[in-house]
C-alpha cells in the first residue's frame, strides 16, 4: 500500500501553483499525457496545455511526457510543444523512467511525476523513488484499458482518502 501513496494530490495539474514545484526543488516534471494533460481524444495539445508547458519552461522547470501510449500518439502531441517524451513506458514498472534519469544525468530529488492513475503513474514514480502527484482525471472519457484500471483504482483511492493519505498539494505547500 505504501507504494501507492502519492507525495501530494491535486484536482488537476492546471490548479497547481508553479511555485509549489519550485519550493520543492523541482526542475523536471515527468507528466502523464492522457487525462492528465489532455483528453486521449486530442491529437494535438489544447491551448491550456500549451500555455501551461510554456509557463513551466519559462520558470526553469523542464517537462517530459511519459506515457504508456504508442509512439505516434505521444510524438505528435509532444512535438507541437517541443518537449521530450517517452512512449510505451511500461508503467507501473520504473525501468524506462530510471533509464531516462540515468541517460540525462538527472537527480531524482529534483523530479516529480504527475499522473491521474494510482496503479500506473504513482506506482511507477514511487518505485523509481521519485515524488509523485496524483490528479483526478481531467475529462470523463477514458481509453478502454484505463477504464479497466479504474475498477481497481477507485477503491484504493477511497481507502487512501479515508486514511488521510491523499494530502492536497496546498497542504504540502502551506498555502491553506
Amino acid at each position: 500500500m505504501r507504494k501507492l501513496v502519492p507525495f501530494a494530490h491535486a484536482k488537476n495539474l492546471y490548479e497547481i501553483d508553479i511555485e509549489f514545484f519550485k519550493s520543492n526543488g523541482v526542475n523536471m516534471l515527468f507528466l502523464d499525457l492522457d487525462n492528465t494533460l489532455d483528453s486521449y481524444k486530442l491529437r494535438k495539445p489544447s491551448k491550456e496545455a500549451i500555455l501551461l508547458i510554456k509557463k513551466f519552461i519559462q520558470s526553469g522547470i523542464s517537462v517530459a511526457i511519459f506515457s504508456n501510449n504508442r509512439k505516434e500518439r505521444v510524438k505528435e502531441y509532444a512535438d507541437v510543444m517541443g518537449i521530450d517524451y517517452m512512449w510505451s513506458v511500461g508503467k507501473p514498472f520504473p525501468f524506462k523512467i530510471n533509464k531516462y534519469v540515468k541517460m540525462n544525468g538527472l537527480n531524482k530529488d529534483n523530479i516529480m511525476v504527475v499522473g491521474d492513475q494510482l496503479l500506473t503513474d504513482v506506482l511507477a514514480g514511487n518505485r523509481a523513488k521519485i515524488r509523485t502527484i496524483l490528479t483526478e482525471k481531467l475529462v470523463e472519457e477514458d481509453q478502454p484499458t484505463t477504464r479497466f484500471n479504474r475498477i481497481f483504482d477507485r477503491p484504493i483511492r477511497k481507502r487512501l482518502l479515508k486514511k488521510g493519505l491523499l494530502i492536497d498539494w496546498r497542504d504540502k505547500y502551506g498555502s491553506r
